[in-house]
């Protein structure tokens, strides 16, 4: 068994797809299933099962994906070691996230108190982040809700306030508080790109006996201008709202909170730059919290 076949098995496990595996190595396709087939013949047991077009993890493939991703994780913590003697400074910081909210005004606070500071953001979902975090493409992930995997170690950053956002002219604008069921005939403008953020909010309006009609699907600041247009209602994040100086109401009945958590691989070497990052992300959403909350 060498690293290369073990490389070559990760790279299959994560694409579930053997010529999109062998395109992203650069390697032909039948070298790849060969290699594959004999990872295979040595242990003794499939590690991959058909599905359609496509192929997935066998119970024995899963076993294997995971200690592989150990093993990788291992190495590079080697050469982190290794490369943190002589330039233990100068690592970029490289993070991906499922809301580039997550990071607004942390990061030019940060970069200020660390001029030096290099960093790689990417935007991701969640399963594409929690892939990236076990290949060791990235060293932070901040996703909602948190990520919960063995491989992977997850502290929350904030429970933040979901509140009901209307136009100013809105017949039920003055009210205090609304129930969903009385907007549950109203046009709806979702986040665009956010797919767990969207299931939540389904499922809020869901609990209360309906489904939304989002008419639109747009990013923070489009929801914004629609709304003020009168074009239709939202479930935004309480911080969402005070950035655009939307108007807003309480939730009747219940008190919607949307958690967000901060990640790293487990048994990962985070870099000194990257693991000072961290701990100022987590001490800036306690020392920020009011922000997130209805007051």
């Amino acid at each position: 068994m060498e690293l290369l076949q073990l490389h070559y098995f990760q790279t299959v496990a994560y694409t579930e797809h053997i010529s999109k595996a062998a395109k992203q190595l650069n390697i032909a396709q039948p070298s790849l299933s060969l290699t594959i087939k004999r990872l295979e013949d040595e242990l003794g047991t499939k590690l991959f099962d058909r599905k359609g077009r496509n192929i997935q993890l066998s119970s024995s493939g899963k076993i294997l994906l995971r200690h592989v991703n150990k093993i990788f994780t291992e190495i590079e913590n080697a050469k982190m070691e290794i490369q943190s003697k002589d330039q233990e400074n100068t690592s970029t910081i490289k993070i991906s996230i499922s809301n580039p909210r997550f990071l607004t005004g942390l990061i030019s606070e940060y970069i200020t108190l660390n001029p030096e500071t290099k960093i790689q953001q990417g935007i991701g979902v969640k399963r594409g982040i929690i892939t990236s975090l076990k290949k060791g493409d990235i060293d932070l992930g901040i996703a909602g809700p948190p990520i919960v995997d063995e491989e992977i170690t997850s502290c929350v950053l904030v429970d933040e306030d979901i509140v009901l956002v209307l136009p100013i002219s809105h017949k039920l604008a003055d009210h205090s508080e609304i129930f969903l069921r009385d907007i549950a005939n109203e046009p709806f403008i979702s986040l665009a790109g956010n797919e767990e953020y969207s299931r939540f909010t389904n499922e809020l309006c869901e609990k209360e006996g309906f489904t939304p009609i989002n008419n639109f699907e747009v990013d923070s600041s489009l929801l914004a201008e629609i709304i003020k247009l009168g074009q239709g209602v939202a479930l935004l994040p309480i911080s969402v709202c005070r950035k655009y100086h939307l108007h807003y109401v309480k939730i009747a009945d219940i008190r919607p909170t949307y958690t967000v958590g901060l990640s790293w691989i487990k048994d990962g070497l985070l870099p000194p730059s990257a693991k000072e990052f961290r701990d100022f992300i987590i001490t800036y959403f306690k020392e920020n919290s009011k922000m997130f909350k209805i007051t």
